[in-house]
């Protein structure tokens, strides 16, 4: 038999439970409406780098010193981090710390106006890419570029109609961009590209030397009497492997943009294949077409 005492018991936990849910409910309704601590500190944080407090290439706190300076969790001080990268306002190269992009915003890569041989080589640019960062007033910080001859990968091979044993030609290179052309260790590395050549067109010429000159190797490829008259490009967005997080200094979670570029002849063969990998969140890609009239 249940007795009035414990029934009258039973009653006060349910209207206790029933209140504390509403006051769950009310604070959780409060909360909704106040801007959350990641979007509040990413917002003082960007306001400071659009006002110039942390100029362009400048260092950012470390997420141990913002997790104290703002009494906040070590992850919502990393997701803090996360947003600004996410915009395109800041890059945290691992093992160094985070720091405020060299420009705000992205790096507008315009796949239908870059290849022209007058942007190619305005202001004497060795090609496409430094043509862009000139004009967003940043400069190319050149490193070493890998060159050598091997076996391409599958789908390379198949594109040059190359035996499977045979070789070709590649320039692999990680590019950087800065704004301090006479300091060496400023800026980062925006992009990884390897590009690749059939031997019997591109061996033993400029396209096998470091500097390949104004226009680059796509100006000498013309030179040699096979201009690029069609380009066809796949992007995909995928994680970096360890070694292009490494070369990136980005962490393995980062996704990047993995841009192939093939390049023939008015004839049709197939003079170049590039493989780009990209921060995502440092790049834009803009496309224009003139569409035929109805």
């Amino acid at each position: 038999m249940i007795s009035t005492s414990d029934t009258q018991l039973a009653m006060s936990c349910l209207a206790a439970n029933s209140t504390q849910h509403t006051e769950q409910k009310g604070r959780r309704a409060v909360a909704k409406k106040e801007p959350g601590k990641i979007e509040r500190i990413a917002a003082d944080l960007r306001t400071k780098i659009e006002t110039g407090k942390y100029p362009p290439g400048g260092k950012l706190p470390s997420v141990s010193e913002l997790q104290a300076a703002e009494g906040i969790a070590f992850q919502t001080a990393r997701d803090v981090f996360r947003v600004l990268e996410r915009d395109g306002l800041v890059v945290t190269r691992q093992g160094k710390g985070s720091f405020v992009t060299p420009f705000i915003g992205k790096i507008t890569r315009d796949g239908t106006g870059r290849y022209q041989p007058a942007a190619r080589s305005e202001g004497g640019a060795r090609g496409a890419f430094e043509a862009e960062l000139n004009r967003l007033g940043l400069v190319y910080k050149r490193t070493p570029t890998e060159i050598g001859r091997a076996r391409p990968p599958r789908e390379v091979a198949a594109a040059f109609e190359l035996h499977h044993s045979a070789k070709a030609i590649y320039r692999s290179r990680a590019m950087k961009a800065g704004r301090d052309a006479a300091d060496s260790d400023e800026g980062f590395v925006v992009q990884l590209a390897t590009s690749w050549f059939p031997i019997d067109i591109a061996g033993g010429t400029a396209i096998e030397e470091q500097d390949t000159g104004p226009g680059g190797s796509k100006n000498r490829l013309a030179d040699l009497g096979f201009a690029q008259r069609r380009v066809q490009e796949s992007i995909e967005v995928r994680f970096p492997t360890s070694e292009e997080a490494a070369a990136l200094s980005i962490p393995d979670d980062r996704q990047v943009y993995e841009l192939v570029h093939h390049a023939s002849t008015a004839e049709g063969r197939v003079v170049e294949v590039a493989v780009h990998v990209m921060p995502a969140n440092i790049w834009r890609f803009s496309y224009t077409w003139e569409l035929d009239a109805d």
